[in-house]
């Protein structure tokens, strides 16, 4: 049951993480004209620094003192998924007649999310 509830927290503070990631996301892109992968990379940097603070406190209540090399490991973790987000936004949107962008977004958001928790719950905050 506690692993359950690990994974609700966890999944609400993907829900904030994406909606700061989506935010960040479209304000770079659409507003400031920034390349469409700068700008997903920046949106999930935003989320990222967002998520490792809410996950440290409540999802996983780590009390490492060394938060510094916890943030580092939640880093690695966070940039293997930007690397997979990204190449699977790419598989998605740049085929002929591709998927939106947002909605390939989506989707790797989504996939994205099961590596992050099982890579954070088995490496970072074990």
């Amino acid at each position: 049951m506690e692993l359950f509830f690990r994974i609700l927290k966890f999944g609400v503070t993907g829900l904030l993480g994406m909606a700061i990631d989506f935010g960040v996301t479209w304000l770079c892109k659409e507003k400031i004209k920034i390349n469409k992968y700068v700008a997903n990379a920046l949106g999930f940097i935003f989320a990222v620094t967002n998520n490792y603070l809410i996950n440290r406190v409540w999802t996983f209540q780590s009390t490492n003192i060394h938060w510094g090399t916890e943030f580092s490991k939640f880093t690695v973790v966070s940039i293997i998924g930007l690397a997979l987000n990204t190449g699977i936004i790419y598989l998605f949107h740049q085929r002929k007649n591709g998927t939106n962008f947002y909605v390939a977004k989506f989707f790797a958001i989504a996939i994205v999310f099961v590596w992050n928790f099982i890579a954070n719950l088995m490496f970072t905050f074990r």
